[in-house]
């Protein structure tokens, strides 16, 4: 078993795992740009749907391996963890990108409306927590509402994308999708496709490679399910988004970047269904511990901040970087402090 391992071994696996899980993400960013492309998808939604589904598989498997074995707390705190940590990598990214705000240069209608879904679908938890404690069949009908309100902001997100009822201002630090040229654009899907699902395959392994080292640093050292799912395992397994989001970055596939932390965000709050499901002790929502709200609180507020952003749209700031990316990183920060310290 992982978790016997000496504590050596126990850390160059936890490595190894992450490290799969970094290399397999910066080969799908490049399958999914290309994927946008020939399925005319786009790059906003190939990166919420797509990029941002596959990227999430890691944590999505440390959450309901976590809810399987009755740590409710585990399970939680690394879902919700994880969508503060993918948020603060779009600070990140936005040092990366110095002609403009990145923000600004993306602008993109799905990436506002994923924004707003994902804000609705953080809400929905925090409501399950505060109000009775129900469950059918050993899962909280908040969940069946969450999984409900994902299909149909993916369905909607994809409508406002093809049929815009509105247009953002172009600048010259716009940034728009350029699909390949014509004759790449028709070549065949399937090939990329089984590639992308092979790197898919290798980031659900070593999620759950993972969880067991996460649920060993739990029991072995007496650390809090709240800090190691929120600030170990969210982390590690959030890697990838940081990874394909500096990647796109760079290859100037900016919508994607944008649209792959929002989706794959928006993606996350999935793992709270998943693990509802798979928490057999009754609802996941009244199993938690009050730090792990504290990070659900934190999401929201980040994501209400990156939605400014993308309102806003301000091209310079401090340090060449929107004040929004100033505001993540911040709210970051302090809740970080209130984790580790509090």
């Amino acid at each position: 078993m992982i978790s016997d391992l000496p504590l050596f071994w126990l850390l160059a696996v936890f490595a190894v795992a992450g490290a799969a899980v970094i290399a397999a993400s910066i080969r799908a960013t490049r399958l999914a740009d290309i994927l946008a492309d020939r399925t005319r998808m786009g790059e906003a939604m190939a990166g919420g749907l797509i990029l941002g589904g596959a990227t999430s598989l890691a944590g999505v498997v440390v959450s309901v391996d976590a809810a399987l074995s009755g740590d409710a707390s585990f399970a939680f705190a690394n879902a919700v963890g994880g969508i503060a940590a993918q948020t603060l990598f779009l600070a990140v990214a936005d040092l990366l990108h110095k002609r403009a705000n990145l923000e600004h240069a993306a602008a993109e209608p799905a990436n506002l409306f994923q924004a707003v879904m994902l804000i609705i679908l953080l809400s929905l938890p925090l409501c399950a927590v505060a109000g009775p404690d129900l469950s059918y069949l050993g899962v909280h009908p908040v969940s069946v509402l969450l999984f409900l309100a994902y299909v149909w902001g993916t369905r909607t997100a994809s409508e406002v994308r093809e049929a815009p009822m509105w247009k953002p201002v172009q600048t010259d630090d716009t940034r728009t999708d350029e699909p390949e040229d014509e004759e790449e654009k028709n070549r065949p899907v399937l090939g990329p496709a089984l590639r992308f699902a092979a790197l898919v395959a290798v980031m659900g392994v070593s999620g759950w490679v993972i969880s067991q080292v996460g649920g060993a640093f739990i029991s072995r050292f007496g650390l809090t399910s709240s800090l190691v799912g929120s600030l170990i395992t969210a982390v590690v397994t959030s890697l990838p988004e940081l990874v394909t989001t500096l990647v796109a970055v760079r290859r100037g596939a900016l919508q994607l970047a944008v649209g792959g932390i929002i989706g794959g965000n928006t993606f996350d709050t999935l793992f709270l269904v998943a693990s509802d499901v798979a928490y057999r002790d009754g609802s996941l929502y009244h199993a938690v511990e009050p730090g792990d709200l504290y990070w659900l609180g934190t999401g929201l507020l980040m994501t209400a901040i990156l939605l400014a952003g993308l309102i806003l749209r301000q091209r310079r700031g401090p340090a060449r970087i929107g004040i929004e990316s100033v505001a993540i990183a911040g709210t970051y920060g302090a809740a970080l402090c209130v984790e580790v310290f509090g």
